[in-house]
């Protein structure tokens, strides 16, 4: 049983490691990001979010990890409708490149990782994955969305989501602490 648990917690580590590789390598780029490509990342990594929630809904019990995929489902769809009506406004298609395929890849890995959890190991999975999730979004909308982005309200809107990201990891950060001793 031992063997099992250390092999999902490196599992686990290493969808953390992947995603939160995303940061340095974007931010390395030679090719800046343009105003559309940071519109389709951002977009994409919110419904990535959502979709995490989507499956902790499915497939958790504990009430503490269905209040905090509620509040991910809720926050996360407002930053999108945010978004699709600043573009709309703006007359901006977002734009799919490299960021936004990475989060998407990376997003359908940690999907099938989750879906393939027992009801007994979700929860931890979930969690954890959501804290190196948020840890690595907020970096890479720090250090890569917003110095990239050049259009002042896309900016704005990233700027104004940081906080609510922070507060979310705080939250997951939080409810991981109850299964810390487990």
């Amino acid at each position: 049983m031992k063997k099992i648990k250390d092999f999902m917690g490196i599992v686990v580590a290493f969808s953390i490691i992947t995603i939160v590789t995303i940061t340095p390598v974007y931010a390395q780029q030679k090719s800046k990001l343009t105003d559309p490509e940071i519109a389709s990342a951002a977009v994409v990594a919110n419904q990535n979010d959502i979709d995490f929630a989507k499956i902790a809904r499915q497939k958790s019990k504990n009430e503490e990890v269905l209040k905090f995929a509620e509040t991910m489902a809720k926050d996360h769809k407002a930053v999108i409708d945010q978004a699709v009506a600043l573009v709309t406004k703006l007359k901006v298609t977002p734009k799919d490149n490299t960021l936004s395929r990475k989060l998407t890849a990376d997003a359908a890995n940690t999907k099938k990782m989750l879906l393939s959890k027992s009801a007994k190991s979700f929860d931890k999975a979930y969690i954890d994955n959501e804290v190196g999730y948020h840890k690595a979004v907020i970096a890479t909308v720090e250090t890569v969305l917003i110095p990239q982005s050049t259009n002042e309200e896309l900016k704005g809107l990233l700027q104004n989501v940081v906080p609510a990201l922070k507060a979310h990891l705080e939250h997951a950060e939080m409810v991981q602490k109850m299964f810390a001793s487990k």
